[in-house]
C-alpha cells in the first residue's frame, strides 16, 4: 500500500499560526486512509460486535482465549475455546477447523498476548481477526463470562459502556 500525504514541513505564510499537535503530521489522503482502515478491520473487532454476533447464535467464527489456565478459570467468554498461547501450534488443530475464522482475545488493551495469538495461529493457516478490549473490556461492558464458580455478571461500566442501551452508537 503506498501511503500519500501532504508535509507540514511547507512554508507558512508570515502571522499563519504553526500546526496543532494533532496536524503536526497531516492526515492522509482520503483513498489512502480508506485503505488503512478497511484493512484494519480486516485485522480487528471489538467486543461489542462479538456479543452481539454470539448472542444471535452466530457460528461462522470460535472465539479463543490465549490467557493462562488461571486466567481462563477467573473468567472467560462463554463458549470459548481455551487455547493458551504458547500451546497453539501444538493443539490448534485439536481444537479449530481451519476453515471457521478465530476471533482471539487476552487480557485487554495493555496485553500483546492475543496479537502473538493470533500471529501463531495466521502462521499455521488459520484466518484470524484480534478482538479488541480483551476480557477486560467484555467484562467492563457488563457481558457475562463463565468462572471456575460458575457464570458471573458485573454492571458495565459507564464510562466504556452506554448506559441504558446496548447500541455505543458506532
Amino acid at each position: 500500500m503506498v501511503m500519500t500525504t501532504t508535509t507540514s514541513a511547507l512554508p507558512q505564510p508570515a502571522g499563519t499560526p504553526a500546526p496543532s499537535p494533532v496536524l503536526a503530521m497531516p492526515p492522509a489522503a482520503p483513498a489512502d486512509a480508506a485503505a488503512y482502515f478497511a484493512a484494519r478491520l480486516a485485522f480487528h473487532t471489538d467486543v461489542a460486535d462479538v456479543q452481539a454476533s454470539l448472542a444471535a447464535g452466530a457460528t461462522d467464527f470460535v472465539v479463543v482465549d490465549s490467557r493462562s489456565t488461571p486466567s481462563w478459570d477467573q473468567g472467560h467468554i462463554p463458549g470459548a475455546v481455551h487455547l493458551p498461547t504458547a500451546q497453539i501450534p501444538r493443539l490448534a488443530a485439536e481444537f479449530l477447523d481451519p476453515a471457521v475464522p478465530v476471533v482471539v482475545h487476552c487480557w485487554g488493551p495493555g496485553c500483546d498476548g492475543a496479537t502473538r495469538a493470533a500471529l501463531a495461529l495466521a502462521r499455521l493457516g488459520y484466518r484470524v481477526k484480534e478482538m479488541i478490549g480483551g476480557i477486560e473490556y467484555w467484562i467492563r461492558e457488563g457481558y457475562a463470562v463463565d468462572t471456575w464458580e460458575g457464570p458471573r455478571q458485573l454492571p458495565a461500566d459507564p464510562l466504556t459502556a452506554p448506559v441504558g442501551s446496548d447500541d455505543c452508537g458506532c
